[in-house]
């Protein structure tokens, strides 16, 4: 029986969208054979043989709930519906509620229609091979063949294939895979790197300490499947409400039948009863509600993902690249010398990091060009220090221009009102630059990631609709701290490695609190799958945080995500409304069964009139706009 019902299960799942556009078909030209009764007198005509094809796997569907939950769904009536249409030869009326319940089928296919493929990009963002060094002779193997102790060299642009500790070489990493920073990591000899993170510039060699299974990147792997396998589907209104409805249904064709004598009386309540306007009155609305959240910049990729969003309680915010721009920017270019002003400063910096290498140099290039617009400086006897910073003649002048350790070793002496002065930008998430002229300290650059303009007013809009915002980040708490407070957040977690973030999220939802992930980056791809709705920033979010989210935002327009919340809430008031006039209608079509006043052909126009409303009604979702 478990082999049987196997395989009737994967009959069903065949052909998805595909089988549902055939299906509908061809129930249509059965509800028009049945009308126009084009081949008279044969007692297996097109429309029946039509009927019972599109029939057929509803009835399953109905039978497959029965037997192995005995989960009572609407199909269990539907199918009763049809079945007793036939059999008292109801054509139309058999034709009619499987053309409408094929129609249900297909807006319900399209709304859940997915197309994932996170954990195979996760898989492919794994190195596949490592450059092992053994006996003094370099040789590239497979990554997942790496021993812990053996000796790796990593060059520029490439991706460290486990993790491990720098012995030699000195160099910055892009570590947005586990932290979700923007900016750039310095490392040297002693250092740890993690496997999945970047080499940005200047190889490096480097001690293997776990491999395979232990590695970071294979850990945010298997944390992103254990966060899918755990994630619980909404149960759809209509089938929670199925049980009674078939009961009630049953219970009343019963008795006319039995007090009447008249069976036809008996299919005419199943007819009416059939809840065709139910089953529509979900699917309709929520496809009406993403094509209006296609119009603010929302692919939605779940079909129930806005019937979860209008449940949630909670927003959870990642800070970078979804509160902020995400891009390492110039925040202050200040001089700590009488002899420059700060924009001399910074023109001297842009002139010395023209030819870096370093993502830092290259942010200040870009930011000089947009902010200030005047000719870069020439220079002369350019030299890059690996791990410190950058050196260069400007106008007969030496510039030197890095880290704290290059000031250090050029032998310049920093004072504590300058310490001071950096610190308070440090602990706002900056990242210093130290410029020295002519072996004097002489100013700083302060990059970091900047605060989008639309941020606060978003997160005042989300606060007033009842969802509380939560920031969850990687930064350290007071570049965190600070972030929350200009935007409005009183709920903040900092410091947050990707399963950190899964644990916050994970305990809110243990606490009945429905929680929304807001993300961009991978490291935000386990927290985006356990939430109740993952949604990520399509623009500047990376492929594995778009594939694991339910909903991508697709030009990181921010301002809209209110609209969303709103929009989600909303749509379920339709829902409940096309339920609640579906029941009426129903029970009073049942009434006028029950008493012979309808009889099978016009019950079906009645309720199929119910199901033309409930499609209107939820039309309108598609121009609708949040008011403030």
């Amino acid at each position: 029986m478990k082999k049987i019902i196997e395989h009737l299960e994967d009959f069903l799942e065949w052909g998805g969208v595909k089988k549902d556009i055939t299906l509908l078909v061809i129930s249509g030209i059965a509800l028009l054979l049945s009308i126009f009764k084009v081949i008279p007198g044969m007692p297996f005509d097109i429309a029946w043989i039509a009927i019972i094809l599109c029939g057929i796997p509803i009835i399953l569907e109905a039978v497959i709930g029965l037997v192995t939950a005995f989960d009572i769904k609407a199909d269990v009536l539907v199918s009763l519906a049809l079945i007793a249409s036939i059999c008292i030869h109801e054509d139309f009326a058999a034709g009619e509620v499987a053309f409408i319940m094929q129609l249900g089928a297909l807006l319900e296919d399209l709304t859940v229609a997915k197309a994932r493929a996170g954990i195979e990009k996760f898989v492919k963002l794994t190195p596949q091979t490592a450059r092992v060094i053994s006996g003094g002779i370099e040789k590239i193997i497979p990554a997942e063949q790496v021993k812990v102790g053996e000796l790796i060299k990593v060059l520029p642009g490439e991706t460290i294939p486990v993790d491990g500790v720098i012995t030699s070489g000195q160099t910055s990493i892009n570590q947005a895979v586990m932290t979700g920073e923007s900016l750039p990591v310095d490392k040297s000899k002693g250092d740890e790197v993690s496997s999945g993170t970047v080499n940005q510039f200047g190889a490096f060699e480097m001690k293997a300490t776990k491999v395979g299974e232990d590695s970071s990147i294979q850990k945010m792997i298997r944390l992103v499947q254990s966060a899918d396998a755990g994630k619980a589907k909404i149960v759809g209104l209509a089938d929670r409400w199925a049980t009674w409805i078939v009961v009630t249904a049953l219970t009343a064709a019963v008795i006319t039948w039995l007090v009447t004598g008249q069976p036809i009386r008996a299919v005419t309540i199943l007819v009416v009863f059939c809840p065709c306007s139910l089953v529509l009155a979900t699917p309709t609305a929520i496809m009406a509600a993403i094509g209006n959240a296609t119009k603010h910049g929302f692919l939605v990729k779940e079909g129930d993902a806005m019937e979860r969003l209008a449940k949630v309680k909670r927003v959870t915010f990642d800070k970078t690249g979804t509160l902020t721009v995400g891009v390492p920017k110039v925040v202050a270019a200040k001089s700590v010398n009488e002899a420059y002003s700060d924009e001399e400063i910074y023109t001297f910096v842009v002139g010395v990091e023209k030819n870096s290498e370093h993502p830092l140099g290259k942010a200040i290039v870009n930011c000089f060009r947009s902010d200030i617009g005047k000719d870069i400086p020439m220079t002369s006897d350019f030299a890059m220090i690996p791990g410190q910073g950058v050196k260069a003649v400007i106008d007969g002048k030496t510039v030197c221009a890095g880290n704290e350790r290059l000031i250090a070793n050029e032998q310049i002496g920093i004072s504590d009102a300058v310490r001071n002065e950096a610190a308070a930008y440090i602990n706002n998430g900056a990242s210093i630059i130290y410029v020295s002229i002519n072996g004097v300290l002489s100013g700083i650059v302060a990059l970091s990631d900047s605060l989008r303009s639309e941020s606060a007013a978003m997160i005042s809009d989300i606060s007033s609709i009842g969802v509380t915002p939560v920031l969850i980040t990687g930064d350290n708490s007071e570049a965190a701290g600070e972030i929350a407070r200009e935007v409005g957040i009183k709920d903040v977690n900092a410091n947050c490695l990707p399963e950190d973030k899964l644990k916050i999220i994970d305990n809110y939802q243990k606490n009945k609190e429905l929680v929304c992930m807001i993300g961009d980056g991978v490291n935000d791809a386990p927290a985006l799958k356990i939430a109740t709705v993952g949604i990520a920033m399509g623009g500047v979010g990376s492929d594995i945080a778009v594939d694991a989210a339910d909903i991508a935002l697709v030009d990181d327009d921010i301002k809209e995500l209110p609209h969303l919340f709103a929009l989600s809430r909303r749509m379920m008031v339709k829902i409940k409304f096309n339920l609640s006039f579906s029941m009426l209608l129903n029970f009073v079509a049942i009434v006028l069964a029950m008493t012979g006043i309808l009889n099978p052909v016009i019950g079906a126009l009645v309720h199929n009139a119910g199901s033309v409303f409930v499609i209107i009604n939820s039309a309108f979702l598609l121009t609708w706009r949040k008011t403030r």
